[in-house]
């Protein structure tokens, strides 16, 4: 018990010691807070007074800084605007000097004028007593004397112009004389050509003697039906393995050619197999037209030709004049004349294309009459040429006279390109056309379907529509072309006319 009470004693005492003690300790601990604050914002105070003073310094420091730049910028200024000044005071003073000098070149000039001006008065003066002096002397008025010199110098005058107008004349002529033949030198010189003779019979070589029998057939039926179905000659005669085709035609012999050596590789001749060899031939021989068309225009750098006229172009494939092929002509007279040109100073291009259609008229010059320039050029004027072309084709053989530098040219080189040395031969053009007389007249009649002259022109074989011309008739028609040949044609010997009216009747056996 006593242990208990002095326990709780002890407790009660240490108790209240403890906080006597924590009292003493807070009250210690706040004041030394209390002064450790102060020191600290005297400190803070006396820091901010450092921190204002450094501030105010550098803001001063950078006061007088821009002042200075201030000053420096405004001293820079006056001074240019001082040297604007002095320039300009310069400029004034120049300005000044040269009114002072034009000031006194006027006056001078004033002086100068009224000097002239009486200078101008005496001068009058005295070409007026010159004036009357001379005509007091030449016992003439002004107005004669003035006369009768006009009348003096019209006559030296005209004179001297009629002997300048002659001298340059000949001058001009010899030059263009020697011009021209420049030009034509160079172009025949640099246009070179071959010129073969084209002939009216063409060579089949056939393996043997033998095929000669089947090729004419029993009783003539084949060699018939194949001079009636191209309208050429065959000539078998002796000449060993050798077959000659004949006839005045170009086109139509090459196509009875083409025809014969297709039977002949073939074998099998006989009329129906004739007939479609013959269409076989023929259309070769129209693609054969097609490809010289396109290669004649591609040679002489023409690409915008109508279509209808590259067909008719490359038919001239087959077409001669004067024993010149005309296709061949028309290529040498196009580059001719795109020589020539290029020589003038001209486009060669235009030179070229007139050229090249030129002949393009004797491609059709059988079934149309007129002449073929003018049958060409109305060709060429259908299928789009321009005038300029057109006018070249018309007039390359003066059907019209030319009115241009280009249809010269196109005659120039035409007549270049014929005068060739074997360039063409006269008979076999004149032979060419009595045959194609010969059948113009038999087509002229009423009812013939195809003509073909043969034999050389000593036989005309004349095919009817059988539907349209009786038998009665063929013997009336025969009669009549024969008496109109007689009329119209001179020609040596005799003429045949042979009418041939055929029917067929086919059917298919199935």
């Amino acid at each position: 018990m006593e242990v208990i009470v002095a326990a709780c004693i002890a407790l009660i005492v240490g108790a209240g010691g403890g906080y006597f003690v924590s009292r003493f300790l807070l009250n210690s601990s706040a004041k030394n807070a209390a002064d450790s604050a102060t020191r600290m914002v005297a400190e803070a105070e006396k820091q901010a007074e450092s921190l204002k003073r450094e501030a105010l310094v550098e803001a001063k420091d950078a006061a007088y800084q821009m002042k200075q730049d201030a000053n420096k910028d405004i001293e820079e200024r006056r001074k240019e605007v001082k040297s604007l000044e002095n320039r300009l005071m310069q400029r004034e003073e120049s300005i000044d000097k040269r009114v002072e000098a034009l000031d006194a070149r006027e006056h001078q000039l004033s002086s100068l004028g009224g000097q002239l001006e009486r200078k101008e008065r005496d001068l009058d003066a005295s070409l007026t007593e010159i004036g009357t002096a001379l005509e007091r002397i030449s016992g003439l008025t002004k107005d004669e004397a003035k006369r009768e010199l006009l009348d003096s110098l019209k006559g030296d005058v005209t004179r001297e112009a009629a002997a300048t107008i002659r001298e340059a004349e000949q001058f001009a002529r010899n030059e263009a004389d020697k011009k021209s033949r420049d030009i034509l030198s160079l172009a025949i010189q640099r246009v070179a050509a071959e010129h073969t003779a084209e002939h009216t019979v063409s060579s089949v070589t056939i393996p043997s003697d033998d095929l000669k029998g089947r090729i004419i057939g029993r009783e003539g039926r084949n060699i018939r039906t194949f001079e009636q179905i191209t309208g050429i000659n065959l000539i078998i005669d002796d000449t060993p393995e050798t077959v000659i085709v004949s006839s005045f035609d170009p086109v139509r012999r090459e196509i009875g050619r083409i025809t014969l050596e297709n039977l002949i590789t073939d074998g099998r001749i006989h009329p129906a197999r004739i007939e479609e060899m013959f269409n076989k031939a023929t259309d070769l021989v129209n693609h054969q037209v097609q490809e010289a068309g396109d290669q004649a225009a591609f040679d002489t750098g023409i690409h915008d030709l109508h279509p209808e006229l590259i067909k008719t172009l490359g038919r001239l494939k087959f077409r001669t004049s004067y024993g010149q092929n005309v296709l061949t002509h028309s290529l040498e007279v196009a580059y001719l004349a795109g020589v020539m040109a290029a020589e003038l100073g001209l486009d060669p291009l235009p030179a070229k294309r007139a050229g090249l259609l030129h002949d393009l008229g004797k491609a059709v010059d059988h079934e149309i009459d007129g002449s073929h320039a003018l049958i060409g050029a109305d060709l060429a004027r259908r299928f789009g040429e321009s005038p300029e072309i057109v006018h070249a084709i018309e007039a390359h053989h003066a059907v019209v006279d030319p009115t241009s530098v280009l249809a010269v040219l196109i005659q120039a080189s035409d007549a270049v390109s014929a005068a060739r040395p074997g360039a063409r031969r006269e008979t076999m053009e004149s032979y060419i056309k009595r045959l194609e007389k010969l059948e113009g007249i038999a087509n002229a009649h009423d009812g013939v379907e195809k003509t073909y002259a043969m034999q050389a022109g000593r036989e005309v074989r004349v095919m009817v529509k059988p539907e349209r011309i009786n038998d009665a008739q063929a013997t009336v028609l025969a009669h009549d072309i024969a008496r109109q040949i007689e009329d119209e044609m001179e020609y040596p010997g005799q003429i045949r006319v042979l009418v041939i009216r055929e029917s067929r009747a086919t059917d298919i056996a199935k």
